[in-house]
């Protein structure tokens, strides 16, 4: 599939690490130019830098809609438009509902939710004025099922997959297609924030008895990015070793 993206320009947000890292790094070795946004700077910074010249590096608060303006500003000014958003940043805090205060609710709603809303709105008017585009919103297995001990998190993935749904409805006269990919347990850091034996029984309860890699999701990422899924919108792609079955 090299260079089946040719030209084309992605931002993808939570880039500074992880499967952002992986994803943006995937998307420019395949011919896209590529903007990566996080809170991470100096990560992030050095995760473009890597890249090369094809990519550079916003600091970027995914709930602002100010934050949101200067990434599609930024990425506009340096690259001409705007042709694939992944929307790839989260949190994860590992609490059931009895032990999950408003606060922290409101602070992953607003990182893992509010987030995909607006950066779905923001890219609409770049992607129109290109004939179309894709955009690739990353939810999880837990917005598939339901878990016991991530209320705020699942509650925000299964409204993910929501959205994806309804975006892909409204914006599909547009040729802008929406997508969905529904991680299971990837190796990355934002498992640190779990203890280890919730680690240890979720990749017991993997029927492939692994974790995935972030390269796994940056290849479905790549697809939904190219024309080779060009027929493909408001589509649920789980790819969770077989958690979700």
């Amino acid at each position: 599939m090299m260079g089946i993206i040719e030209g084309k320009v992605a931002v993808v947000t939570g880039a500074a690490r992880g499967q952002g890292a992986a994803e943006a790094r995937l998307l420019a070795a395949n011919g896209a130019r590529v903007v990566l946004t996080d809170v991470l700077t100096d990560l992030g910074r050095d995760v473009a830098a890597d890249i090369g010249p094809s990519a550079l590096f916003v600091e970027h608060d995914v709930s602002s809609p100010e934050g949101w303006a200067e990434v599609v500003a930024t990425a506009i000014g340096a690259f001409g438009g705007i042709d694939i958003l992944v929307n790839n940043a989260a949190i994860s805090r590992a609490l059931k509902l009895e032990d999950t205060e408003p606060e922290v609710f409101e602070t992953l709603f607003r990182v893992n939710q509010m987030s995909v809303y607006l950066g779905m709105r923001a890219v609409i008017a770049p992607m129109k004025q290109a004939g179309g585009g894709s955009i690739i919103n990353i939810s999880s297995v837990a917005g598939l099922r339901g878990t016991s001990t991530l209320f705020a998190y699942t509650s925000n993935k299964w409204a993910v997959r929501g959205m994806t749904k309804s975006a892909a409805l409204e914006l599909a006269r547009y040729r802008i297609r929406v997508n969905c990919i529904f991680p299971g347990v990837i190796d990355t850091p934002i498992l640190d924030s779990n203890p280890p034996a919730m680690n240890e029984a979720l990749v017991r309860s993997i029927p492939m008895r692994r974790m995935g890699q972030p390269e796994e999701i940056a290849e479905a990422v790549l697809f939904l990015a190219s024309p080779r899924s060009s027929f493909a919108t408001g589509a649920d792609f789980a790819i969770d070793g077989g958690m979700s079955i």
